[in-house]
């Protein structure tokens, strides 16, 4: 009987354990699936929030017409969301980049409204120098267009205006077809008067498309397929098929009836991408790096004068019929250290007239070297073109330390100015190792105003020319 009592006992005990820890077990279970739903539960409230912060990171650049501040961070991302992107890699330090910023501001907003949209960007390359590696940044400011990621040297003007019609041509159609004489007329407005225009009347696009491409950065393309008589008499032509090329800043057009195979139209195409008289300044002498055809270089004294301005007109005529040559001149008075360099000075007899093919070599022309009043200049024109052809030349070198910078980097007196801070710098340390603390400083206060000095020249005498940079 005790027995069975305890063995009673015993399952009634063994009953309740395995109660509570059955009870335990369902306690524990539920903890753990509360715990596992308010995780998902956290997750799932959360997941909108992510989703929406993404989706603000993605829609964080905007062509909305301001300046893009870029650094490591963003860069890969903004030149993979534009398809047009031009970046500026500047300095704070830099003069020219602070000068150059006002203008970015002013042509953002106007290019960001195209019917393709070029956005503007700039990068601290002085404090980012990942980015000035990896894309070959050597000076300030240096401007490059990213066209769908791709890199490409920017080196056109730099003033707002002409910055947005040099973009332009970064996004337009290769060939524009034109339906009427207004259509003609707005697109040769539109092009504005920085780069050559050509337009093709009665010409099949196809024969254009190809240079169209291969010279797009360098002029404007388009097919007229209808046009009126005046059209006719307002580009001078008389017959279709015509290329007319047109350079609006220099009042210059030409017309090619043809051959239009191939050899002969690029050719036509090559040789009008300059006028047929081109002023010889900064921005047209860095054109003549690409030209593979020799220069004659008329040199006058002042070339907004009456006089200076008929001889111009006779070199037009006379390029026109020498178009394997390319005519260029220059007033003293306008730029007298380029002129200098072909031996010209006070007591030089001008005009004076001279082949150069850009080198540090020209040539003059025995006997034809100078253009007088007193006889008919086109007949002296042609003389000195025929003495040239017939080889009665003398070769001379150009003179002036500075020449190379014309050509090369356009950075002339820069370089001079260079050194005069170097030297500078060195007569400051050979100052603060002497011995006289009295003489050093008066050297230190003549040094000043030195500097200040070459300061003040490099303010008054050196314009902001386009590629102008700071190392």
């Amino acid at each position: 009987m005790m027995a069975q009592v305890n063995i009673s006992w015993k399952i009634k005990r063994d009953s309740r354990i395995c109660l509570n820890f059955r009870e335990q077990v369902m306690d524990h279970r539920e903890a753990f699936t509360v715990k596992i739903m308010m995780r998902w539960w956290v997750l799932l409230l959360s997941l909108p929030c992510t989703i929406h912060a993404s989706s603000e990171s993605i829609n964080t650049f905007k062509a909305d017409g301001s300046v893009l501040e870029l650094d490591d961070s963003n860069f890969d991302s903004a030149i993979s969301t534009f398809d047009n992107l031009l970046v500026d890699f500047y300095a704070p330090w830099c003069g020219h980049c602070k000068r150059l910023s006002p203008e970015l501001d002013a042509a953002a907003p106007v290019l960001a409204a195209l019917d393709k949209p070029i956005v503007i960007a700039k990068v601290n390359a002085d404090k980012y120098t990942s980015l000035r590696s990896k894309y070959d940044v050597d000076g300030y400011p240096t401007l490059k267009m990213f066209m769908h990621g791709y890199p490409v040297d920017y080196s056109g003007p730099r003033k707002a205006d002409l910055l947005v019609r040099f973009l332009k041509k970064f996004v337009a159609a290769d060939v524009s077809i034109l339906e009427s004489d207004s259509s003609i007329s707005n697109f040769v407005e539109a092009a504005g008067t920085y780069f050559p225009i050509f337009i093709g009347f009665g010409l099949n696009e196809s024969l254009i498309k190809e240079y169209a491409k291969s010279y797009k950065k360098r002029a404007w393309f388009s097919i007229a397929k209808e046009f009126s008589d005046d059209v006719m008499e307002t580009y001078n032509f008389d017959k279709v098929p015509a290329l007319v090329s047109l350079h609006p800043g220099y009042n210059d057009q030409g017309v090619f009836y043809g051959p239009f195979e191939d050899q002969f139209l690029e050719e036509y195409i090559k040789q009008s991408l300059l006028p047929l008289c081109v002023p010889v300044n900064y921005d047209t002498l860095k054109l003549f790096r690409d030209e593979e055809r020799k220069i004659v270089v008329t040199i006058v004294k002042d070339e907004l004068e009456d006089k200076s301005q008929r001889l111009i007109k006779t070199l037009r005529a006379a390029a026109s019929a020498n178009r394997d040559l390319v005519f260029g001149y220059v007033g003293a008075i306008q730029w007298e250290e380029f002129v200098d360099t072909f031996d010209v000075n006070k007591k030089t007899e001008l005009p004076k007239m001279v082949v150069w093919d850009g080198s540090e070599q020209y040539l003059s022309v025995v006997g034809s070297e100078n253009i007088n009043e007193e006889e008919d200049q086109g007949t002296q024109i042609s003389r000195f073109l025929e003495g040239y052809r017939e080889g009665r030349t003398i070769q001379k070198s150009i003179s002036g330390p500075s020449f190379i910078g014309y050509i090369n980097s356009l950075i002339g007196m820069r370089t001079v100015y260079l050194i005069i801070f170097v030297v500078a710098v060195v007569m400051l340390i050979q100052t603060l190792s002497g011995p006289d603390d009295d003489d050093r400083g008066q050297t230190r206060r003549e040094i000043a105003e030195s500097s200040e000095s070459s300061r003040s020249e490099i303010k008054d005498g050196e314009g902001y020319q386009p590629g102008d940079k700071e190392d």
